[in-house]
């Protein structure tokens, strides 16, 4: 628990936000086990990470441990080599991983990781992807971003979304199971980054001419954010997973707080209680929040072919219930979860591919790579 010093100067450092849409409880939903699809196992891994897709129709997936594979529709494994060092354990390893907005032209790639050494700094890099035969290859790996303060334990965040004009890049930063470092306005933990392509500050950032940390931040209050990803209408969103109940689904707005660790919907793993969002309007309450919780990790939205009923929602990994979440959204923005549906294994990250089915990856070792079409 905070102290009251902390506390005080939590408060003070705060950056206030108008409340969003009032939150709803979706916790304690049953999971369907009667499927409106088939799940066709395309590959397995060693404990995946993330899938991105290529404008080709491949597929990048990532391992915790280290390694990148480009993946044909068949399933076959092309291992790609030059993929930097990572330290690996727990929640930290390598992360997420996108094509650039340009990759047809650039064959760009962006990847984060977490560093070995100096306490794990999270990183974000990018890189040219070549594949030739039987072995692909990272060349002229660049960081561009770097965390600061290095150090922490888990809970890195490090999930990328691209504008849909394909001209900034939004990454997220958990709290790095530092708390209080979340409203620290000078720490890169808690916090949504807006960066340019090249790593560095657009001049429109809520606080650009700070410059840093500061400058870098579109919104701050996250705890443990593994889901970034905009809708159809370019609205961004983003999921996170509360301490002892109180996940959330955010409507991320520009230099908006969402509170972490001064209100949640959940409470300390002690039993502590943590104050709700409803008694400080002053923060952006959630849009959805779960109690129990789901451990929401991938987020994808749905705006193919193949499920009409799906158009417009919100897909979410569920980790804790074992699950993929269906949230849908009302003509007022409101959100509300109506399906979830039971996988059997932990969901750690869920994609939309172009050729309108649905991808997910389990969190396990071996973890297999579904996709999902309907009946």
């Amino acid at each position: 628990m905070l102290s009251h010093a902390l506390a005080a100067a939590i408060l003070a450092t705060t950056l206030a936000a108008p409340a969003t849409a009032a939150s709803v409880n979706a916790g304690g939903r049953p999971a369907t086990t009667e499927l409106p699809f088939v799940a066709t196992e395309i590959a397995s891994f060693d404990t995946p990470w993330a899938i991105a897709f290529l404008p080709d129709g491949r597929m990048l997936v990532t391992e915790k441990g280290g390694a990148l594979f480009v993946v044909n529709r068949d399933g076959r494994k092309t291992p790609v080599d030059g993929v930097p060092a990572v330290q690996a354990g727990g929640q930290n390893g390598f992360l997420d991983i996108a094509a650039a907005p340009d990759h047809r032209s650039s064959r760009l790639v962006y990847l984060t990781y977490v560093e070995p050494g100096n306490g794990g700094a999270l990183a974000l890099a990018r890189a040219k992807l070549t594949v030739a035969g039987t072995r692909g290859a990272l060349q002229d790996l660049t960081v561009i971003w770097r965390q600061t303060p290095r150090g922490g334990g888990g809970q890195p965040g490090g999930i990328i979304a691209f504008d849909p004009d394909g001209r900034h890049l939004f990454l997220t930063v958990g709290d790095r199971m530092r708390p209080a470092s979340a409203q620290d306005a000078d720490a890169a933990r808690g916090k949504v980054l807006r960066l340019a392509l090249d790593g560095s500050t657009p001049p429109d950032n809520p606080e650009a001419s700070s410059g840093g940390v500061r400058g870098e931040t579109w919104s701050t209050g996250h705890r443990n954010p593994y889901g970034l990803a905009f809708d159809p209408k370019g609205q961004l969103w983003l999921n996170e997973m509360g301490p002892r109940g109180g996940d959330e689904l955010n409507r991320i707005e520009p230099g908006s707080n969402y509170g972490w660790p001064v209100v949640s919907n959940g409470d300390n793993y002690s039993g502590t209680r943590i104050p709700r969002h409803a008694t400080r309007p002053d923060f952006a309450a959630p849009a959805l929040y779960w109690t129990p919780v789901i451990a929401p990790a991938g987020l994808a939205f749905y705006d193919a072919g193949l499920f009409p009923a799906w158009r417009g929602s919100a897909l979410i990994g569920g980790l804790a219930v074992g699950a993929l979440v269906r949230v849908a959204f009302d003509g007022q923005g409101n959100a509300d979860e109506v399906e979830r549906f039971d996988m059997g294994a932990r969901i750690r990250d869920v994609a939309v591919g172009p050729d309108g089915a649905v991808y997910v990856i389990e969190d396990e070792a071996p973890g297999r790579l579904l996709r999902l079409a309907p009946r």
